[in-house]
């Protein structure tokens, strides 16, 4: 085992197997063996304009040569320009952003915002979430990376999830009433009425198995929401930009949110920057009352300028549209891998981001084989074995002749089965 200087994220040290990068291009990135992988996981999920883009990376250079460092408090053209772009993408209303140095903040800064507003300071997620690895967006996420840190945040609540394939409520997903969507509005009153500030969800569960909701789902929770007076912030930091082949995951089910979350994609992984797009009647708190936020990097011009040139690519690029029109081959070769591997329990997908969920009874051994393979045939996914899921999320700009080598590689990794 070398010793590396430096920490793995969400690993054992003596475990860390690292990828040496040094080049990518499109859906494909080389490691310094000279091996090429097709990226079918857009690394952590951000990659959305693929890999080498230029038009981003000169816009970086081009900032970097023009102003380089700032104040968190200084405004300059790419600063404003990216706030008017990202206001003008949400519905109607919305009027300000928070600018953060991630995902995982802006949920952080989220949860503060919509507890100075509200003067409440509980907050409802879901256990089959994923908000961020700081210490409130951790106390909100809900899956096994939270349990190691607690006690965390206090006053964090989790609801049963929206897992159609596995309701927790034991009911079917083509005759079902919604509980999942009124499990939430009954923990809302059971905590107290009008005691929550705010309902944090994902739009589309992603790390945690693409958990796609029924299409009341999100009106119910924002008619719950209305009713005890509480914030509904949508978590679109793995969502956004175009992932499930809209801007936004909550576009899916007619419903405007009060707050906005997003990262990633936002800067399509060349720069460093997260965002809290907020509604006025939120906003207008701050005119006379103190925001108790900010960063020493807040805006940092060199992520305002990646992720200003990231959403031009995305518009003149059409990449989101590209992304729309390809999602139903995406999902048509993964039902045929079920079809075609018995093992496979479900799968889900909607837009590029995609599941392979396989049967309980598949044991640690084939799950290891499996993960070998796919390494062996230089493709990389999102594999969580504590849920025995595969998680795809491509570039948004992958072929449907790449998805077909990607799936025909996939395929090969499971023929031991």
């Amino acid at each position: 085992m070398k010793n590396y200087p430096f920490f793995f994220t969400w690993s054992a040290q003596s475990g860390a197997k690292p990828l040496n990068i040094v080049d990518g291009q499109g859906s494909t990135f080389t490691t310094k063996d000279g091996n090429q992988w097709l990226d079918m996981a857009s690394l952590v999920y951000q990659v959305n304009a693929g890999h080498g883009n230029k038009r981003i990376i000169n816009a970086i250079k081009e900032q970097a040569d023009s102003l380089c460092i700032t104040m968190p408090n200084a405004n300059y053209p790419a600063k404003e320009e990216l706030a008017k772009k990202l206001l003008s993408l949400a519905p109607p209303g919305f009027t300000k952003v928070f600018f953060t140095l991630g995902g995982a903040e802006a949920n952080e800064n989220a949860l503060k915002i919509a507890r100075m507003v509200s003067g409440r300071y509980k907050v409802l997620s879901r256990y089959r979430s994923y908000h961020g690895a700081t210490l409130g967006a951790l106390s909100l996420t809900g899956d096994y990376r939270r349990p190691p840190l607690e006690p965390a945040l206090v006053g964090a609540i989790h609801a049963m999830d929206c897992y159609c394939d596995r309701c927790p409520f034991g009911q079917q997903k083509d005759s079902c009433n919604v509980e999942c969507a009124h499990h939430i509005e009954q923990l809302m009153r059971l905590e107290g009425d009008r005691s929550i500030a705010a309902v944090f969800l994902e739009p589309i569960p992603g790390a945690n198995g693409v958990l796609i909701p029924h299409k009341d789902y999100w009106k119910i929770v924002r008619k719950a929401c209305d009713d005890q007076g509480a914030f509904l912030v949508a978590d679109e930091v793995l969502t956004g930009f175009g992932r499930t082949g809209k801007w936004f995951g909550y576009q899916h089910f007619d419903v405007i949110p009060d707050m906005i979350t997003v990262g990633k994609a936002l800067t399509a992984g060349y720069g460093v920057l997260g965002a809290v797009l907020v509604h006025e009647k939120i906003a207008k708190h701050f005119d006379f009352n103190t925001l108790y936020a900010g960063l020493t990097n807040y805006a940092h011009p060199l992520g305002c300028a990646a992720a200003l040139e990231a959403l031009n690519v995305y518009d003149d690029e059409k990449i989101i549209e590209k992304a729309a029109q390809i999602a139903p081959f995406f999902q048509k070769l993964l039902l045929k891998l079920k079809k075609d591997f018995s093992t496979i329990a479900f799968v889900r997908s909607i837009g590029l981001l995609g599941a392979i969920e396989f049967k309980p009874d598949l044991n640690n051994e084939k799950w290891e084989e499996i993960i070998r393979k796919l390494q062996e045939k230089h493709i990389l996914t999102h594999p969580y074995k504590s849920k025995k899921t595969i998680i795809l999320s491509p570039p948004l700009i992958i072929t449907e002749d790449e998805l077909k080598d990607a799936f025909a590689r996939i395929a090969f990794a499971l023929t031991s089965l």
